[in-house]
């Protein structure tokens, strides 16, 4: 994918997840978008962190212990994990869902 492509994608993402997660206005957490790098800070003082990598053309998540590397697949229009084919705005919900132990979809 081009070097701008993937900028415009790889912020509508992270935008995308900022507003999602931003609009719940939940005490336990706060959701702050600087750039390319969102963080999302739990009361607990935990902290997942989802950036776009323009290097590797990738969007990067890290939760807790665990760690995915998402492509964009234009065939799906989606973000994925090759690795466990897990989607981009899917993960998002599913761990900080369970981190704050309620549904969240995105």
């Amino acid at each position: 994918m081009e070097q701008k492509d993937f900028f415009k994608r790889s912020a509508k993402a992270l935008e995308h997840i900022d507003a999602g997660l931003g609009g719940l206005e939940l005490e336990e957490l706060d959701v702050q978008l600087a750039g390319d790098v969102l963080t999302l800070s739990f009361k607990d003082g935990a902290r997942f962190v989802i950036n776009a990598h323009s290097a590797a053309g990738q969007i990067w998540m890290a939760a807790g212990t665990t760690a995915w590397h998402f492509d964009f697949v234009p065939e799906q229009g989606q973000w994925i994990a090759r690795k466990s084919d897990e989607e981009l705005m899917a993960t998002v919900a599913r761990v900080v869902g369970a981190k704050l132990g309620t549904e969240v979809s995105l």
